[in-house]
Order: structure tokens, then C-alpha cells, then sequence
């Protein structure tokens, strides 16, 4: 199980008020969304969540178990940023390796994942490229991968399709979608796009101005645009 609660989430930057206590509830398995324009708390939110900002107040609770002063290596949470953040020196096969090795798994285990993972980013013929030989598109799958590939209890994502071209983007958001449902893998996404929201969430939430708007499927949110 993962179910993820933010109970009176606070984020001060100086003088700034980025997230506003906030509340809210992310179900054990589900895809939630944190949507709204730039500067509106959502990825500040998910750094809370990582570990890497730390709450002004409030608390962060991970199946009831208070989590803000667990250090982020051992809250068994996995981030894609918007920026690739890939080793220069490794290749993708490399990549995929580097977090089942950190878990002490088998190597015919790993190696086993390390194929299912680039068969399903499209990256067999890529394993062995360093990321200077990769395309933007093609950097951001291996970040990708390397999150996913660890399969933990927490799933985060701050635009990780930003960088994409629109047809290789839409194309993501269903295999995301399919491997998240297939893994059961409870999930926060951060976008500012509608309509990927709408396509990939079980679960919506609208931020602005650090404060929670609206909270609902994407049939109620779509009902009930404000």
C-alpha cells in the first residue's frame, strides 16, 4: 500500500507563501494530478513530498506514517524532473541498472528489467548510447526509465513530457498511463497542460496562488471548470 496524505501543507520562500496549507488525500494506486500555471505551488508541493524542500508546516503522511523528517533516500520515492538530470558518463543501459543495483537485486533479475523497461520506452536499440548521443526526446525516456524501472511506493513527475514533440507526447501519456495502472504505483504529476490531465489522471487537483481550487475526477472537473 501507498496512500499519500498532506494534511495542513505549508511552503514559505522568504516572503513568498508557495503553498498555502493545503490538504489532500492521494488513494492508494492513483494517478493524481496537480494542475495549474507556473508559480501556483504544484511543484513545490512535490518537492515537499520528495524530500526535497522542506515544509514550513503541516505534515506529510505516507500510510499514517508522518514522513517530512525521513531523509529522501529512505521515504522509497522516485522523481522525474522536467530537466534530464542523467549521468554523462553512463550509458541508458547504465541508467536503468543504477537504482536495482542500489537494491542489491540479482543480475539476471536486473538485466531481465533493464529489457522490459527499454522495450517499453522504444530504447533496445539505445541501452548502449551515452545521453550526448541521445535526442532531448530521447534523454527524457532514459529519465524516465530510470524512475519507473525501481518500482516505488511513490511515483513523482514534474513535467516530465515537456521537452517532447507533441506526437511523441501523446504517445507517453498512454504508455505512462498503462505502466502506472499495470504497477499499481501511487502517482503525483505535475502539469500545466489541460488536456494531458485530463487524459492520464484518476484524480485532478487545481492549484492557484498556493491554495487548492478544485479536487475531482476529470469528468467533475471538466463539469465544474471555474
Amino acid at each position: 500500500m501507498a496512500r499519500l496524505v498532506l494534511e495542513k501543507l505549508d511552503c514559505w520562500y522568504g516572503r513568498t507563501h508557495a503553498v498555502d496549507q493545503i490538504d489532500l488525500v492521494v488513494e492508494d494506486g492513483e494517478l493524481c494530478v496537480l494542475l495549474g500555471p507556473s508559480g501556483c505551488g504544484k511543484t513545490s508541493t512535490l518537492r515537499m513530498i520528495a524530500g526535497l524542500v522542506h515544509p514550513s508546516g503541516g505534515e506529510i503522511y505516507l500510510d499514517g506514517r508522518p514522513i517530512s523528517g525521513i531523509y529522501p533516500g529512505y521515504r522509497d520515492v522516485a522523481m522525474v524532473f522536467q530537466s534530464y538530470a542523467l549521468y554523462p558518463h553512463m550509458t541508458v543501459r547504465q541508467h536503468f541498472a543504477f537504482p536495482l543495483k542500489a537494491q542489491k537485486l540479482r543480475e539476471q533479475e536486473i538485466a531481465r528489467r533493464v529489457e522490459e523497461m527499454a522495450d517499453f520506452l522504444e530504447m533496445r536499440d539505445l541501452l548502449d548510447r551515452y545521453p550526448h548521443e541521445l535526442s532531448a526526446g530521447e534523454q527524457q525516456r532514459a529519465a524516465i526509465g530510470r524512475a519507473l524501472i525501481r518500482r516505488p511506493r511513490i511515483l513523482l513527475f514534474d513535467e516530465p513530457l515537456s521537452n517532447l514533440d507533441a506526437m511523441l507526447r501523446v504517445e507517453m501519456r498512454t504508455r505512462l498511463r498503462r505502466l502506472q495502472q499495470d504497477l499499481g504505483i501511487t502517482t503525483v504529476y505535475v502539469t500545466h497542460d489541460q488536456v494531458e490531465a485530463q487524459a492520464i489522471a484518476d484524480k485532478i487537483v487545481v492549484m492557484n496562488l498556493g491554495r487548492i481550487q478544485q479536487v475531482g475526477t476529470p469528468q467533475e472537473i471538466w463539469k465544474n471548470w471555474k
